[in-house]
Formats: C-alpha cells, sequence, structure tokens
C-alpha cells in the first residue's frame, strides 16, 4: 500500500514573530492576505450525531473537462507518461514566494524515487528534470517535500522517501531547491514518508506523523535534521478491525487546535478524525467523518475566506448494491480524484460540508496548495486521455469562487 511551515535585539523580535505567524497559518500559502473572521473553535459533536455513513448528499462540481471542455483549460501535465514510465504519487511544495513549485514523485506504484521539477510561475509551466543525487532512486514509495524553519530562522527543504527496510531516508537542500544531498536515515520509519510536517510550540519543534498499523508520531527541536523516537498517539480500540493510515494534519483557524483526518485503509468505517489542544501532546479518541470527506491519503488547505477544501483519492465503504469494487472482501466505491469543500467547523461537528468537487480521472495521492491570488492548485495522477496507456502527473486548478457560482441556488454558500 502507497499509502508543511515552519519558519540575535530586532532580529529576534522579527523572527519570534515571523514563528508565531507561521504556526497559525501552518496550512495555508497566503494566510496574511485573508480578510475574513477566524471562525471559532468548537467541541466535537456528540457520537450519536455523527453523520449517515454511507450517504452522501450535498452536490458535486464537476471540472474534469468531459462535461464542460473549457475545464481543460484548468489542466497542466507536469510529467506526461512515456512508454515503461508509469508516473505516479506527486507531492509538491509552494515556497513563500507564492510561485515557485518543486514535485517529487515515484515511478510506478510505491515505486522508486528520483523524479523532480520546478515550476516557476505557480505551476502553469514546468521545468525538464531537475538534477538530484543518484542515490535517491534506491529509495521508494510515496516521496514527499516540506519546508521546515528552524528556531534559529534557517529554512531547509527536505524530501522524505522510503527505504526497502521500512525506515525513511531524507535529502536536503539549504538552498531553496537548487541543490539536493544525497539521501540518508531520517531516524524514523513507517508505510508511507509523512504528508505533514508541522511547527508546535511558536516554532521551537516541529512534529510529523506516519503510520505502521497505527498513527506515528514524532518531533524535531532542529528544523528537521534529528527526530525523536515515534510513539502511537491514535487510540482505535472504539473502531474494532480499523486500520488508520496516511494522516494529515492541519491546524484550526484560530491556531488552537490540531486536527488529524485519517484513512481507514480495512474500509470497516468511513474515514476518521482527532483532534489535540495541546500541540500535539495528546489526542481525543477518532471519530468518523461523513462520506462525502470519506477517502485515501488527504491533504487539505484553506481558501482565503477560510473554508477547506479537501483532496483525497474517492474511495469509502458502500452497501453492497453500491458497489463498483472490493477492499479486502468488503464493498466498496471508487472514482475521480475529488475535493471536499466545508468548515473546519463541519468536520469538528459532524456536518456533511458545503459540497464536492470532481477534479481529475480516476487516480488518487496528491497534494493541494494555495497561491496568493486564491488559486487552489491540486496535483495528482491519472491516465489524463483516452488512450493513455500509462498516468501522467496532471495539476489542476481552481477558485471556490467560480465553483460557488455552479452550485444549485439552494446550495450556494451563505455570505
Amino acid at each position: 500500500m502507497s499509502n508543511d511551515l515552519s519558519l540575535h535585539g530586532v532580529i529576534s523580535v522579527l523572527t519570534v514573530a515571523a514563528l508565531m505567524v507561521t504556526t497559525v497559518f501552518a496550512t495555508t500559502s497566503a494566510a496574511a492576505e485573508d480578510t475574513k473572521p477566524v471562525p471559532t473553535i468548537h467541541k466535537a459533536a456528540a457520537d450519536d450525531a455523527l453523520p449517515d455513513r454511507h450517504n452522501i448528499t450535498i452536490p458535486t462540481v464537476d471540472i474534469l473537462g468531459v462535461a464542460n471542455p473549457d475545464d481543460l483549460k484548468r489542466q497542466v501535465l507536469v510529467a506526461k507518461w512515456e512508454e515503461g514510465k508509469n508516473w505516479q504519487h506527486p507531492h509538491i511544495l509552494l515556497m513563500p514566494d507564492g510561485k515557485t513549485i518543486y514535485a517529487v514523485w515515484t515511478l510506478g506504484h510505491g515505486g522508486t524515487c528520483g523524479p523532480m521539477k520546478r515550476s516557476d510561475d505557480g505551476g502553469l509551466t514546468w521545468s525538464e528534470p531537475l538534477k538530484v543525487p543518484k542515490n535517491w532512486t534506491s529509495l521508494r514509495n510515496c516521496p514527499s517535500i516540506h519546508r521546515v524553519v528552524d528556531s534559529q530562522g534557517k529554512a531547509r527543504l527536505i524530501v522524505f522517501a522510503r527505504h526497502r527496510n521500512g525506515r525513511f531516508f531524507r535529502s536536503i537542500s539549504e538552498d531553496d531547491g537548487q541543490t539536493w544531498s544525497p539521501m540518508k536515515p531520517a531516524g524514523f520509519g513507517g508505510v508511507v514518508p509523512p504528508m505533514t510536517v508541522l511547527p508546535v510550540e511558536g516554532g521551537k519543534k516541529h512534529l510529523t506523523w506516519t503510520h505502521t498499523n497505527t498513527v506515528l508520531q514524532c518531533e524535531s527541536a532542529d528544523g528537521g535534521l534529528t527526530w525523536s523516537k515515534q510513539r502511537r498517539v491514535i487510540d482505535t480500540r472504539r473502531f474494532p478491525g480499523a486500520w488508520v493510515c496516511e494522516p494529515e494534519v492541519i491546524r484550526s483557524p484560530d491556531g488552537k487546535q490540531l486536527l488529524m483526518l485519517m484513512r481507514e485503509n480495512y474500509r470497516r468505517y468511513n474515514s476518521l478524525y482527532a483532534v489535540s489542544n495541546d500541540e500535539g501532546r495528546t489526542w481525543s479518541k477518532p471519530r468518523e467523518v461523513s462520506a462525502a470527506l470519506t477517502g485515501d491519503r488527504h491533504t487539505a488547505v484553506y481558501a482565503k475566506d477560510w473554508r477547506l477544501v479537501v483532496m483525497s483519492r474517492n474511495r469509502r465503504p458502500v452497501p453492497e448494491s453500491e458497489s463498483n469494487g472490493k477492499k479486502a472482501g468488503r464493498p466498496v466505491w471508487s472514482g475521480p480524484t475529488t475535493a471536499w469543500v466545508g468548515t473546519y467547523e463541519d468536520i469538528i461537528e459532524g456536518r456533511e460540508g458545503q459540497y464536492r468537487v470532481t477534479l481529475l480521472p480516476y487516480g488518487g495521492y496528491g497534494k493541494l496548495e494555495r497561491l496568493p491570488d486564491g488559486t487552489i492548485i491540486g496535483v495528482s495522477y491519472c491516465r489524463h486521455r483516452p488512450g493513455d496507456k500509462a498516468s501522467s502527473i496532471v495539476l489542476t486548478r481552481f477558485k471556490l469562487e467560480e465553483l460557488d457560482k455552479r452550485l444549485p441556488a439552494s446550495a450556494k454558500p451563505k455570505k
């Protein structure tokens, strides 16, 4: 199974201030421009107020380009398939300039790491493959790329990938991606490299999460150079037989709470979530999310109006009569790569959300980022056009204001 941000008189003051801002807005690339009021945190819904497990009642907006060919203009090929090369599992990082983006991915499902490209214009065009150390190809399985800023203000880019022994390796750039170190042991392990590296305690430390048969958390106090021993943080006893994996962690709009979204890989339950009110020291018992938010390998960003956009591989447990596939003998439904649109409170309070968006043909894992003008970009992999023999890395782009206009009047978000 294949399964970001951190930052001696006057300079010290500025550094601390920057770190605090980075901590609060760790999940958005241009949060300083957000002008809407910051929502407050609400307590989790009672267990008996959980959403319907299977039914999805919110509308779906389709931007695949099938119903409306103009939507094809949203899509950009990052890397086109080649004979014998099936590109999968991309991850991207938007740099602080708001336009430079790095992309990494694998050859095949959970395959070898190595390809990397850069965009200098917000994802509209992409470079040729960049030169990286040779030993990158000895690692595999869903590489991820992060920007980590230590407590002294030193920024590093880190690419994580997995060794065959189950341990993670990492490559570091200290010149904003111009050069990269060879892959070396990162000091922790799991099935899939971490989706999230998040600053906590005002930027003094960073947390990251991965999984084996449960979710594991570790921390770094030196900007990602070394990591602590991993510990289990999610207690799934109230969901017998659940296998939680691929955790994505976001910070609440007011910065006071962490929320973790988790795939449930045995398809006995919807995806699960848990929250932490003490910077990751402890976590709540998990709860199911709605069917509309259920999927694999969630990736989340805030829009400029503080709505959440969460992309995932569109796979969820369903009754046998609605199934178009099986997982471990249990019926599932699979479809195009999809994003959920709602609010932080929708998740915490057990609501279904506002609407869903079909983004790209069936593929799956990927990453979202948000540009300074509010454009949300999502990258994934898919057989992009009829007749393609293998997967390409494809990016699509949209603004919520555009999608809102396509909703029926009764479903339009209230101002």
